[in-house]
């Protein structure tokens, strides 16, 4: 139990694995609910106002309690490290069983998938948010809002894909990367082909695309985060994050069509 640095907590954890005190586990909880709401700020800000925070709160509970019930301390991986990977995992896993794009949006997803192609097709190239919304009768806010809503329903897909479920659902992915001794080659594959597409896509962002992708999703501060770091109101760098996901759109499907 060395990994436990605070005494109380040290306590918490004996009462808990010792004990199976609920006392000890509802302390444990509050102490680590700081990971639930760090994945639903993340995780939300890629899905329409339709998605509630708090649904996605309760799914990450379910995640961090899961995870109190199955953390082995002698192995080699920290709580919070573990939780952490099955909170958001547990939260995706909610999204996917859930129809949570409403049918109006997907009717919007079709319109301005059909639209990019035709335009790509006269154009040459790949059409920009302005020229679709010219030709579907949208505003800019709205495609790229759009697209950045559906986006993430392609990441759930290239997600899933890329998952051996017969080896994590049973003890959580958390203990398949422990010690770095088992590894999953065809999820490891999969996430370093999805980032070195990115990497290569991100580099023909403009500056603060490039800024607030790279801070966003590599260094994982969150958009108010990242204002401050700009100097530009969270708004303006929502705005920002949007247009950067309509570009790197092409290489998200990309991959998904390859997958």
């Amino acid at each position: 139990m060395s990994k436990i640095h605070s005494p109380l907590e040290q306590e918490l954890w004996n009462d808990w694995i010792e004990d199976n005190s609920n006392d000890a586990a509802n302390e444990l909880i509050t102490n680590y609910m700081y990971l639930v709401n760090f994945h639903v700020e993340r995780i939300s800000i890629h899905l329409p106002n339709n998605v509630h925070k708090e649904d996605l709160k309760s799914l990450g509970l379910l995640g961090l309690y899961d995870a109190l019930k199955k953390y082995d301390p002698s192995r080699d991986l920290k709580f919070d490290t573990y939780a952490s990977i099955r909170v958001r995992g547990a939260i995706m896993d909610g999204l996917r069983k859930e129809d949570w794009l409403p049918r109006s949006m997907r009717g919007k997803v079709k319109k301005i998938e059909k639209s990019h192609q035709t335009l790509e097709q006269i154009y040459h190239r790949t059409p920009t948010a302005a020229e679709i919304a010219q030709d579907v009768g949208m505003t800019i806010q709205e495609v790229e809002s759009t697209i950045k809503d559906s986006l993430f329903a392609n990441v759930l897909s290239i997600e899933d894909k890329s998952k051996d479920s017969d080896k994590i659902d049973k003890e959580g992915i958390g203990y398949t990367i422990a010690g770095n001794k088992s590894v999953i080659p065809e999820a490891k594959i999969m996430q370093m082909e999805l980032e070195g597409e990115l990497t290569e896509a991100i580099k023909d962002l403009n500056e603060n695309e490039q800024m607030v992708v790279s801070l966003f999703y590599f260094d994982e501060l969150t958009l108010t985060e990242i204002g401050k770091v700009l100097n530009l109101t969270t708004s303006r760098i929502s705005q920002i994050h949007k247009r950067a996901i309509v570009k790197l759109r092409e290489t998200l499907l990309k991959i998904q069509n390859i997958s």
